[in-house]
């Protein structure tokens, strides 16, 4: 396809080949924005929209920087979509967009890019062999339904939960949003079946204590992972590091400084886990550009 506009501002498809040419160049000046080094390491990765390839759509009207930087904003600073400030796109726009990149999968084919590239790297294979797997609790707005929200009798919460898997690095393999009141070990067979699908490569998963039992025969005897309870010792006081699930839970940690994250605003789940999605991206494109350290271990042995 040949540009339809002589010197576009951007390189995005949106203002080579779409109508994003036509409306005013936006001046960034907020924090979550992403820069020039950002965008040179994530402008490759992102995925082709369908109306390039000619499988129906049409251009859009909007530069694919400006509205990264704007879902970017949203998971950054925590606000609504509705107060979104004016130098963004209008706001049903910009959560069309970021909806319509979670239920195609453009999102997690972006997140999984630029989780390949970190691996690379960081001298790793593409394809991880270990995990570990955790949970976190999550208190829940108001506008979240009871149908998809419970009580977490361990942890004093009312909400949901979310489930994560992670690689050897920290980077997420797997998500997924339950209610608060799910078991570790139940919710964990979905999520180990989609790990085990998507990762032929992966041998050993690390966990805590709150799944062992029947999920370790289960894992083995189904989907042949080795499933390795790391307990934590009865006589220890105070904080304590444990080998392999420090990993996870420095993950859990990074995901709290989305303020999006703090608390489970989001009505779907799935929204929930594409909001986890979109904070890791924030942290590889980061990582990628040598824009902040993320504490990746360079150390540790390859997995």
């Amino acid at each position: 396809m040949e540009s339809n506009s002589p010197s576009p501002s951007c390189d995005c498809l949106a203002h080579r080949f779409g109508n994003a040419a036509d409306g005013p160049d936006r001046v960034r000046c907020y924090g979550s924005d992403l820069t020039d080094a950002e965008w040179q390491v994530v402008r490759p990765l992102l995925p082709v929209p369908a109306w390039f390839q000619g499988r129906g759509g049409r251009p859009e009207s909007y530069c694919h920087r400006v509205m990264l930087d704007a879902v970017r904003y949203v998971v950054d600073n925590g606000v609504k979509w509705a107060s979104l400030p004016a130098d963004f796109p209008p706001y049903r726009r910009v959560h069309a967009f970021a909806r319509r990149w979670q239920a195609t999968g453009l999102l997690a084919e972006f997140h999984d890019r630029l989780r390949d590239r970190v691996r690379d790297q960081e001298g790793r294979a593409v394809d991880p062999t270990a995990a570990v797997v955790d949970s976190q609790s999550l208190r829940a707005a108001a506008n979240i339904p009871r149908s998809t929200s419970g009580w977490d009798g361990g942890k004093k919460v009312a909400g949901r939960k979310r489930h994560v898997v992670v690689d050897c690095l920290g980077l997420v393999l797997g998500v997924t949003v339950t209610a608060a009141s799910v078991q570790d070990r139940d919710a964990a067979i979905g999520l180990l079946e989609r790990l085990r699908t998507g990762y032929f490569s992966l041998r050993l998963v690390w966990a805590d204590g709150g799944y062992a039992g029947r999920l370790v025969d289960w894992a083995a005897e189904n989907l042949g992972l080795v499933l390795e309870i790391v307990r934590r010792c009865d006589d220890t006081t105070g904080f304590v590091v444990l080998p392999r699930r420090w990993v996870v839970e420095r993950t859990l940690s990074w995901l709290m400084r989305s303020r999006r994250l703090v608390r489970d605003y989001e009505t779907l789940p799935v929204m929930h886990e594409a909001m986890v999605l979109w904070s890791m991206t924030m942290l590889m494109s980061g990582r990628l550009a040598g824009r902040h350290s993320t504490g990746l271990s360079r150390s540790a042995p390859a997995r």
